[in-house]
């Protein structure tokens, strides 16, 4: 689960799922480097781990630009970690996050981020060992995503290497994956968001999920968006003996939107990433990380509630429909 902490809890969401229905993984976002007001909070989210016998999924974010990632800050990083490790909690480091987006400051720049990543990686691998480092780049439906503050210009040296087909533009025929790799030394996961945000862009309507998107676009078959991309899970995952998390998913719904129903529209979704099917033909999936959320998104400027365990109906209807032995529970009180 990725929830909210400021008003959710390891406890709350286990007490919604029910007994015995404590997710096994946990996601946070912070700031990178880590600002020292943020430490406390750190370490609460790491007891609350802990207390589940849990995984914590830490997503860092260079919000002052991937310059500010230093060796020394890595090695701060790589400190804290091996202190939570020897605690009994191992991290998987999800660093810089939807790298290949236009939304963050640290997107669209490939060069700096490799760089930056393989800083990390070595700190981490060096100093924290047990540990992983995460590579997770959003769903390249929809790339190059233009119109973001942080896209790539057109005479820079990030457009030049993010134009792979070398025709001087960056349309949808570009690869939105490759020149973000770090290689395989610096990468222990490979992994993405994977969202269905609606069947049409532009996105604000409650639409019901169409029969194999999630397989689609992880294989790049068909976006929502028009046109095919690389198939991840074939290149990085299986390509390079890698497991893959899908690090952040959920199904849109809107609340003032009308169309299909809540549950019609997340039913159908998880339907389709916890199914049987998926389990067969994607063996590498190791994690998939619900995004229990609900908050004003920029894109449609409306609130949207990503949520799963809001309503029991909803909960109850997850659980009834998880194909036995998928979801491994972290086991209470351990």
């Amino acid at each position: 689960m990725a929830i909210d902490w400021s008003s959710d809890s390891v406890a709350t969401v286990s007490a919604r799922l029910g007994a015995g229905h404590t997710p096994a993984a946990w996601v946070n976002f912070v700031t990178f480097p880590i600002p020292q007001a943020d430490r406390a909070n750190l370490d609460a989210f790491y007891a609350q781990v802990r207390s589940v016998g849990g995984v914590a999924v830490l997503t860092l974010q260079p919000n002052g630009g991937l310059d500010s990632v230093t060796p020394a800050a890595a090695m701060d990083l790589a400190r804290l970690l091996a202190g939570y490790r020897a605690c009994g909690i191992s991290t998987i480091v999800r660093f810089a996050h939807e790298m290949n987006g236009s939304w963050y400051p640290w997107g669209q720049d490939p060069v700096a981020y490799v760089a930056a990543f393989r800083t990390v990686a070595a700190a981490v691998h060096r100093a924290a060992p047990g540990n992983a480092m995460l590579w997770a780049p959003n769903s390249g439906d929809g790339y190059p995503f233009t119109g973001g503050q942080y896209g790539a210009g057109p005479g820079t040296s990030a457009f030049t290497a993010l134009d792979t087909d070398h025709d001087g533009r960056l349309t949808g025929s570009d690869d939105p994956y490759a020149p973000y790799w770090p290689g395989d030394p610096a990468v222990d996961w490979v992994g993405m968001s994977l969202y269905h945000w609606g069947n049409s862009y532009p996105w604000g309507a409650n639409d019901v999920p169409p029969a194999r998107q999630f397989a689609d676009l992880l294989t790049g078959r068909q976006g929502v968006s028009g046109g095919s991309y690389p198939d991840f899970y074939a290149t990085w995952a299986q390509g390079h003996h890698k497991p893959l998390a899908i690090v952040e998913t959920a199904a849109f719904w809107r609340p003032d939107a009308g169309g299909a129903s809540e549950l019609a529209v997340k039913q159908a979704w998880w339907r389709q990433v916890f199914s049987a099917a998926t389990v067969q033909r994607f063996p590498l999936i190791g994690l998939i990380g619900w995004f229990e959320w609900r908050k004003m998104e920029t894109e449609v400027h409306a609130v949207v509630d990503w949520r799963l365990t809001a309503e029991p109906r909803l909960v109850e209807q997850f659980l009834d429909d998880l194909p036995d032995g998928r979801l491994r529970f972290a086991p209470a009180g351990s």
